[in-house]
């Protein structure tokens, strides 16, 4: 008796009437690259015809390729086309720009103020209600001299009197007439001699700011046309030397003319900066009785019939 395998089992045979796969069935085959071949006339095969290849562009066609690019960029670029839009975008840009470097500058100007404390700043404005309040005075004084002038009744002799407190006032602005009134006096010490004399020209220019009438230095009147040179032991007002202690005698309101000098950043701080000493003192009474001689302009001439 024979055994079976447990396993193993027999291979089928295929039906005679199955067709086989050809053996290169699912194998990949080669293609040649270029166009098939061709059987000519008598049944044989010619070779696949090739194409001449193409011939590269002249450089004289390249470059007037180019040179035509170059112009249809220049002539789509320029002359500029600006549209009513665009304009008006230009100027809006340009006010807003010319709107901050104002503001900027205005920042950086009042820069000086933003350290101040509250009692200066006060004092400041203080001053400033000052200074508009003689304005006012002075515009009061001229309307009611010209009502005294319409209503007098001998308007010649009342001329004569406001001609001669005009020259009076005008004297003492040029230097040529004594003047006493209350004022300050600004004595200013330099141990050092490291005072300029651009430091006591600002002085002078804060002095007359808040309302200055008359103003001498060590014995000097100075004008509106005084001038400072020189530093140390060699300053001089006008050209006439003067040394330190500099005593500054000034005829004017006190309440303004102090707190003038003693500003944040002012005459005293800078001059407390240069190793320099500065006192103000105020009083009822001061005398400036330095005179300049009158000088005749050379080419002015009064504009007056």
């Amino acid at each position: 008796m024979e055994q079976r395998p447990p396993y193993a089992r027999p291979q089928p045979q295929p039906h005679p009437h199955q067709h086989r796969k050809p053996p290169h069935e699912g194998v990949p085959v080669a293609v040649p690259d270029g166009p098939p071949a061709r059987e000519d006339a008598n049944g044989g095969v010619r070779e696949p015809e090739t194409l001449p290849a193409a011939e590269p562009p002249a450089a004289g066609a390249s470059g007037r390729d180019e040179q035509g690019g170059r112009r249809r960029l220049i002539s789509a670029l320029w002359p500029p086309r600006v549209t009513r839009a665009q304009l008006i975008v230009a100027l809006l840009l340009f006010g807003l720009g010319l709107g901050l470097a104002i503001q900027v500058s205005s920042t950086s100007d009042n820069s000086a103020l933003r350290g101040a404390r509250q009692e200066d700043l006060v004092r400041i404005l203080d001053e400033l209600d000052d200074r508009t309040q003689r304005l006012e005075d002075e515009k009061a004084r001229l309307e009611k001299q010209r009502s005294e002038l319409e209503s007098s009744s001998d308007q010649a002799e009342e001329a004569r009197k406001q001609t001669q407190e005009k020259e009076r006032q005008l004297g003492i602005l040029a230097g040529t007439v004594a003047a006493e009134g209350p004022g300050i006096t600004l004595s200013v010490g330099d141990p050092s001699g490291s005072v300029e004399s651009d430091m006591l020209l600002d002085a002078i220019q804060e002095l007359r700011a808040a309302g200055a009438e008359a103003i001498q230095v060590n014995g000097v009147r100075v004008v509106a046309d005084s001038y400072f040179t020189g530093s140390g032991d060699d300053m001089r007002i006008d050209g006439t030397r003067v040394a330190a202690p500099y005593v500054f005698k000034v005829i004017g309101k006190p309440e303004d003319l102090e707190p003038a000098l003693n500003i944040p950043g002012g005459v005293v701080q800078t001059l407390e900066k240069e190793q320099a000493t500065a006192t103000v003192e105020r009083s009822a009474k001061i005398v400036v009785d330095a005179l300049r001689p009158a000088k005749r302009p050379d080419y002015a001439q009064s504009s007056s019939q």
